[in-house]
């Protein structure tokens, strides 16, 4: 049994890639302060207990696994690169309150703590951040491993490269070089055929049709050309954008198919729909959003592969 903790907890990542390894997790808490989050959360995990919305900064409860998110908008490239110093109430400040909560869980302090975010935190701007996460938790007696993974070397066929820091209440360090890599799927496979898609999707945009061969910040892939997707993001109707040819033009992805470049299933997304309301002109916003923020299900399932059998086996002992 996983005792598991997700703050920024999005659409449940972490719990989706432990249900598709069938390990058992009791779910002890889910921090999220975004109610349409949330409910997409409750609708795909209808078998657990429903969650309310809840802000970190609020939270005390103590477990086992811990793994946070926290906002990347001010890391991000795309973003205004505002920063996460201590203090400075952006979004991605937020990760000083996962610590604030650690340290409050004294000697039950999490055996495992698992951050992931946007290759943006080691640029030298906000390296320094970075560094200072790192010398905290070493202070709250972890030891740190962080690696920057692909999604696509875990069998999505989505380029998505993060940082994944995994603490662990040990002397040892957790060794990414035992994660299990899986050969990239065919993203052909994950796009579904014309009859299959509604003609709202239909690009109508001339910026992100006009944006087709060109590169940097104005570009558009057409992913019928290439052998993975762009990474998901919050928006599919903007540059740098990607589209599939469609009929006798181009169409966005579906929420569907994001859902599944992230790793999740047909029916997780159907559910996530369900409880924003359905599918509208061009795709549910605040579905796409949810998605493009969520981590990569099948990397987390390969670290979780090698991480949840030293913690069933009591291999990291509490300090």
């Amino acid at each position: 049994m996983i005792r598991l903790l997700e703050l920024f907890g999005g659409i449940g990542a972490p719990r989706a890639a432990l249900r598709n390894l069938g390990i058992e997790t009791q779910s002890l808490g889910y921090v999220e302060n975004d109610q349409r989050v949330v409910d997409s959360y409750n609708a795909i995990f209808e078998d657990v207990t429903s969650y309310k919305i809840q802000k970190i900064e609020d939270y005390s409860l103590r477990v086992d696994l811990l793994v946070h998110g926290s906002p990347c908008q001010d890391f991000s490239g795309i973003g205004k690169r505002m920063g996460a110093d201590e203090g400075s109430n952006t979004r991605s400040s937020l990760m000083w309150e996962t610590l604030r909560v650690i340290q409050e869980m004294g000697f039950l302090k999490p055996k495992a703590i698992i951050w992931e975010n946007v290759q943006a935190v080691l640029a030298e701007k906000h390296k320094h951040n970075f560094d200072k996460y790192l010398a905290k938790m070493q202070g709250l007696g972890y030891k740190n491993s962080y690696k920057v993974l692909d999604a696509r070397n875990f069998g999505l066929p989505q380029r998505r490269k993060r940082v994944f820091v995994v603490s662990l209440l040990s002397d040892k360090a957790f060794e990414f070089e035992k994660l299990k890599t899986k050969k990239m799927g065919r993203l052909e496979d994950y796009l579904l055929v014309d009859d299959q898609v509604e003609d709202r999707y239909k690009v109508a945009a001339q910026s992100i049709i006009d944006g087709i061969g060109k590169k940097g910040l104005k570009r558009t892939v057409v992913l019928n050309d290439v052998d993975c997707a762009s990474t998901i993001t919050t928006r599919q109707d903007r540059t740098p954008g990607q589209v599939v040819r469609f009929k006798d033009g181009y169409r966005y992805l579906t929420e569907d198919e994001c859902f599944r470049l992230q790793g999740f299933t047909s029916e997780d997304c159907k559910k996530a729909l369900k409880a924003q309301g359905g599918s509208r002109d061009k795709g549910n916003r605040e579905v796409y959003k949810q998605v493009g923020n969520t981590i990569a299900v099948p990397v987390l399932e390969a670290i979780f592969s090698e991480l949840v059998p030293l913690l069933e086996r009591s291999a990291i002992d509490r300090v």
